[in-house]
């Protein structure tokens, strides 16, 4: 009987023993490593309920507003991105605003590169208004495009087509391909 004893009392040892020695194996402090990449998704700036103004020699150039902007200067290139929209007014010196742009998203690059997606709205200084889903300004060559549906309305003509191209002021451009040219007459 007694060793019976002995034997059930080195086995619950044993048995203890390995419980232990599993606990402390399993309790490490370990401590997660991030990933290098994680931190260069992050943006390095975030402005809420931005408006910022551009002025020269104490005139007004421009206003830019909007709900949020993330700037990432962490990636090649860098660029600000503005996922809730964007408020463009520029004045270049005048008392009102000779253009006005918005759209629901927006993001420009460092090398002054502009993506403008999701109801694309430019005002121009003679009241046209372009209407488009996805708009490109390149700043350095003041041109801006696209290759989607764009619809141009004037004071007399609407003009309506699939790709396009003009600077910036919307005074030379062309459509790739016009679908429609509507003519307005005033009725008397």
């Amino acid at each position: 009987m007694k060793h019976q004893s002995n034997k059930l009392q080195v086995f619950t040892l044993i048995t203890i023993i390995i419980i232990i020695t599993g606990l402390i194996l399993s309790c490490e402090n370990k401590i997660p490593v991030i990933p290098k990449s994680d931190f260069l998704s992050l943006p390095s700036l975030t402005a809420r309920n931005f408006n910022t103004i551009l002025t020269d020699s104490g005139k007004i150039q421009l206003i830019m507003s909007g709900p949020i902007v993330e700037k990432f200067d962490k990636t090649s290139p860098q660029y600000a991105e503005f996922k809730s929209g964007l408020h463009v007014e520029v004045f270049k010196g005048h008392d009102k605003p000779v253009a006005i742009v918005t759209s629901k998203y927006a993001k420009c690059t460092d090398n002054n590169l502009w993506e403008l997606r999701d109801s694309v709205v430019v005002i121009n200084d003679n009241n046209e208004i372009l209407e488009t889903e996805l708009l490109f300004w390149n700043q350095e060559k003041d041109r801006i495009y696209t290759d989607r549906f764009v619809k141009i309305t004037g004071e007399n003509q609407v003009s309506q087509g699939i790709g396009f191209e003009s600077d910036s002021h919307l005074s030379r451009r062309r459509f790739f391909k016009v679908t429609a040219t509507i003519t307005l007459n005033d009725e008397k």
